[in-house]
């Protein structure tokens, strides 16, 4: 079957890993509907194109708590696998759709447990360990975010791995890593399902020196422009 003529029905998407090789990686007349992400051992998942505003770029999406077990589970799997080399003790995930994959992350790497950060604040939760959080899907809800002090002891002096489920501009991101960064705690590495264009170095790079060359994905996806044809293409 080729990409032209292969259809995923929306509620269909993540669900299923394809073999290397099911889709064209540049297909005449660009991707239409979705984008073929690859993971590291060649297996592809279909990512729904959401169009932005303007249409004159697009994005593949990934909403890792809408996906299969079978395919949560590879890029969990997977995102241990890079991020062992960097050794870390603990795993502390990121609300809201980083804390599915950080706990699966932190099973793969054979911890029994993670460390959730919040964005619902405890009446124990103290507010000056807290920063402000906005999230490039969903730009118009500021919250906070938190770290429950009663899990200090479990990452204080220790080499965490801060997991989300996508890296886009970096806000996420950074915004844990302030947090962190006021707990007196700097991540050995970060981790994520998807590295969404490059758009988040420049901004964790501001915040911690050498910290986006600790950042790893299970895939990369590009930006998309739109094609004469009514497809897309990775933007040169």
């Amino acid at each position: 079957m080729t990409h032209s003529d292969f259809q995923i029905d929306p509620q269909a998407f993540w669900q299923v890993l394809e073999p290397a090789g099911t889709f064209e990686r540049a297909p005449r007349g660009g991707h239409k509907g979705f984008f073929p992400a690859e993971l590291p051992d060649g297996r592809q998942l279909g990512l729904p194109i959401r169009v932005l505003s303007g249409g004159e770029r697009a994005l593949a999406s990934l909403i890792v708590n809408q996906a299969s077990f079978a395919v949560s589970d590879a890029l969990a799997k997977a995102l241990a696998e890079k991020a062992s080399a960097f050794r870390p003790d603990v795993v502390i995930g990121l609300p809201t759709l980083g804390l599915t994959l950080a706990s699966q992350v932190a099973r793969a790497l054979g911890h029994s447990r993670y460390v959730p950060l919040s964005t619902s604040r405890k009446f124990w939760y103290e507010e000056e360990r807290s920063v402000p959080l906005r999230s490039v899907t969903s730009p118009d809800q500021q919250k906070r975010l938190y770290v429950d002090p009663r899990m200090l002891p479990l990452i204080e002096g220790r080499r965490v791995l801060l997991v989300d489920d996508v890296i886009s501009t970096g806000s996420s991101i950074l915004a844990g890593l302030k947090l962190l960064k006021l707990c007196d705690i700097e991540p050995v590495a970060i981790g994520a399902a998807m590295l969404q264009t490059s758009r988040w170095r420049e901004a964790l790079s501001a915040e911690v020196e050498g910290i986006a060359d600790r950042v790893v994905g299970v895939f990369e996806t590009p930006a998309l422009v739109p094609t004469p044809e009514g497809g897309w293409l990775p933007e040169v």
